[in-house]
């Protein structure tokens, strides 16, 4: 199975990206985490994603805040599917990271979860690996089913409450 790398511009992002660690965790699928920074290791961040692909990875995640230009800069240097956690900060409530990360120029794709939205980016990334693996295919209509059946379960319970 392909790996999943998930960078963090900053150790500050690690309460945000745990959310996508434990998804990770829970459908089994292998993942490395980095610390890269867009402006402050940008030598390092450009090697890991040249190598990403050669090193068994199939999708990468970079969360970031403020300016968050760490998908864009990785993004640029693979062809490997990237997916951005803009990060809210103390500024703008992560409205800057958000713009900052959707804003792409044409030719360098970023796919965008919402602000602090790691969960969803590493379901993003299982699904994009699961074109090719069958097993996690499998892994994630069960969680859809279970998440489904909970959401009834509140229904009934909502129902029974306050319908006559």
């Amino acid at each position: 199975m392909k790996k999943v790398g998930i960078i963090m511009g900053s150790d500050s992002d690690l309460p945000v990206v745990e959310k996508a660690i434990d998804t990770l965790k829970e459908f089994s699928v292998p993942f490395e985490v980095h610390v890269f920074s867009a402006h402050r290791t940008p030598v390092e961040a450009s090697e890991f994603s040249k190598n990403a692909r050669e090193k068994g990875f199939g999708a990468i995640i970079a969360a970031a805040g403020k300016a968050a230009h760490l998908a864009g800069a990785i993004a640029a240097n693979t062809t490997l599917p990237v997916i951005g956690i803009p990060v809210k900060s103390s500024t703008l409530d992560g409205l800057d990271a958000l713009l900052s990360t959707v804003q792409m120029p044409s030719g360098i794709p970023v796919a965008t979860v919402a602000i602090d939205g790691a969960a969803n980016a590493a379901l993003l990334s299982i699904q994009i690996l699961a074109v090719e693996d069958k097993e996690l295919a499998e892994k994630l209509d069960v969680s859809r089913k279970a998440a489904s059946k909970k959401v009834l379960e509140k229904n009934k319970s909502v129902e029974d409450k306050y319908n006559n």
